[in-house]
């Protein structure tokens, strides 16, 4: 299968998820495929809803309509041109995926597959019912697939190399489980965002969409706000609002008033809206409906503090982002290119 029937395929893909709506998912009849499975995914979308409490039909679809721009001609182009991929494949690459947020293994999965390789996945009890129709959907447009893609939900077997993603803790296992074999392990990571107080009221709102998309579940959402001294709250807090509806929500609410409850018994500083709690705390990682901050004075010591820090950082948003940081509200629309903690996914494939 060339790198031209892989791009072609994925375009297919593309336009295929691109069908499925918030309120009316309507069926395009020139799609390949739809008469097969345009209904069962859209049930599956639901059907997934029933399987993880945090998924809802709106951040499904959500990532859906995310990866359909990514899988457009020119991302493809731009994606797998800087690549020599025509003497790579061969090799049997297993996937262990995280369930955190709807389809969170995708990447992994494409990548495997346009490097010519077989792919073994096992997936999370939390996200099991999208991919296997995506990937029940590319071998209806091409039956070579079906040789290179297979579930598993037993221990991964006989493999040449493995990408697997968890938290801290299961990453030792995963360390020590696949030690004789090339891996990519991914371990807990979080976002930061650091501000300056000149942010417009427009550029914080795009901000909350970093915090609250996925109810702040990804390891791309904002968990942690640098701030300079004496910052004024007001405009965050104003510029949050809009999702203030997020407390409707069953199992958000219920971490809102758990670690509320903590904090205050704690007798802990804090500042909070009713859907949102801040802390000033000097980790990364902050718990559900809430988040942490930090102060600082000078930007230098800040850029040395995350440099040191590097390591449990995926994603750093600001103003005027530069380099691999990243601007307001665009931290769940990655790009292709954009590779989960820095490491070229494509490039590790390449040299199996």
């Amino acid at each position: 299968m060339t790198i031209d029937d892989h791009k072609s395929h994925l375009l297919t893909l593309g336009k295929f998820l691109n069908q499925f709506k918030l309120t009316e998912s309507v069926q395009d009849s020139e799609i390949p495929g739809n008469d097969k499975f345009f209904e069962e995914f859209n049930e599956k979308i639901d059907s997934a809803i029933h399987y993880n409490g945090w998924f809802n039909r709106e951040n499904i679809v959500y990532s859906l309509q995310q990866w359909s721009k990514a899988l457009r001609p020119q991302n493809l182009k731009l994606w797998l041109g800087e690549y020599n991929l025509s003497m790579t494949g061969g090799k049997t690459v297993g996937i262990v995926m995280a369930g955190n947020i709807p389809l969170v293994g995708f990447h992994d999965f494409l990548s495997v597959l346009v490097s010519g390789h077989r792919v073994v996945i096992k997936q999370s009890s939390s996200d099991q019912q999208l991919l296997p129709v995506i990937a029940a959907y590319l071998m209806n447009l091409d039956s070579r697939y079906e040789e290179r893609i297979e579930f598993t939900k037993e221990k991964l077997g006989d493999f040449d190399a493995v990408i697997a993603t968890g938290s801290d803790n299961t990453a030792r296992y995963f360390e020590y489980y696949f030690k004789d074999k090339p891996s990519i392990i991914r371990k807990n990571r979080n976002s930061i965002a650091i501000l300056t107080g000149s942010e417009t009221t427009e550029e914080l709102e795009k901000l909350s969409e970093d915090i609250f998309r996925y109810y702040g579940l990804g390891c791309r959402n904002v968990s942690k706000l640098y701030v300079p001294e004496n910052y004024d709250f007001d405009s965050f807090f104003k510029a949050m609002y809009e999702w203030n509806p997020i407390i409707n929500q069953s199992k958000y609410a219920n971490n809102y008033d758990y670690n509320k409850a903590v904090y205050l018994m704690s007798e802990f500083k804090l500042l909070d809206n009713g859907f949102l709690i801040l802390k000033e705390d000097k980790s990364f990682g902050s718990p559900i409906a809430s988040i942490f901050y930090e102060t600082y004075k000078d930007e230098k010591e800040l850029e040395s503090l995350l440099n040191e820090n590097k390591d449990k950082i995926q994603c750093i948003v600001r103003k005027d982002a530069e380099n691999h940081e990243v601007n307001f509200g665009q931290t769940q629309k990655p790009q292709l290119w954009d590779y989960a903690d820095n490491i070229d996914t494509i490039e590790f494939l390449s040299r199996l």
